[in-house]
């Protein structure tokens, strides 16, 4: 039975990666696959893995609907085995409600890939209609690792290396950004609960949350 599946983790975990395999796999049996993506840090119309890959993909906009995007497409004359969607965080939830719809009206497997929270802990409103609608989920077994070699959780935003906690829910940016830049760092939920970035940790002191010493 085709499903609608839902691989989710932090950044620089190995989703983008994990979809180009999914892809090259497929295409090496002779499947032929419609990707899409929103907004990749490569530029639009591109699905890119932070190892150097890259191939071409459809570019989804607000008010696109994929699941008529697709008939068009196999209206047309056009193959499609299945589908693959990268950065669905970025999706509309009735968007979501179009890739449910692929699977069940046109019985082709969905795999959707992207982060589930934000910078400010808070679901991104794709990843939560994708919690609700997938037939299964998926957490990425690659782990990110916090700088202080904890699992990494938590999607950190940062600015000039320090975190931010307030603005637009979504703005374009990658890790390993130039510090003075608007870039991402992934934190285990303590450090990010101190707003504590690997920049701010090297250059501050220890933490005020630190037990106090009994001199007595």
């Amino acid at each position: 039975m085709p499903e609608l599946v839902f691989f989710s983790g932090t950044m620089d975990c190995g989703k983008s990666t994990l979809a180009l395999q999914i892809a090259h796999n497929r295409s090496a049996r002779g499947l032929v696959g419609v990707i899409f993506t929103r907004q990749d840090r490569a530029g639009e119309g591109r699905l890119s893995s932070r190892l150097g890959l890259v191939t071409e993909a459809v570019e989804v906009t607000d008010t696109m609907d994929v699941y008529a995007y697709l008939v068009r497409e196999l209206s047309a004359g056009g193959k499609a085995d299945y589908v693959i969607v990268d950065e669905a965080q970025f999706l509309a939830p009735d968007q979501i409600d179009q890739l449910a719809r692929i699977v069940d009206d046109l019985e082709m497997d969905v795999f959707a890939f992207g982060i589930t929270t934000d910078f400010r802990t808070k679901l991104f409103p794709g990843s939560q209609r994708l919690i609700e609608l997938a037939d299964r989920l998926e957490q990425l077994q690659v782990e990110a690792l916090c700088w202080c070699g904890a699992r990494a959780t938590h999607n950190a935003r940062t600015v000039g290396g320090a975190m931010v906690v307030e603005g637009e829910q979504v703005v374009v940016g990658d890790v390993n950004q130039a510090v003075a830049e608007v870039g991402y760092e992934v934190l285990c939920r303590r450090h990010h609960r101190r707003h504590m970035t690997s920049a701010s940790a090297h250059a501050g002191a220890l933490s005020p949350d630190v037990l106090p010493v009994n001199h007595a």
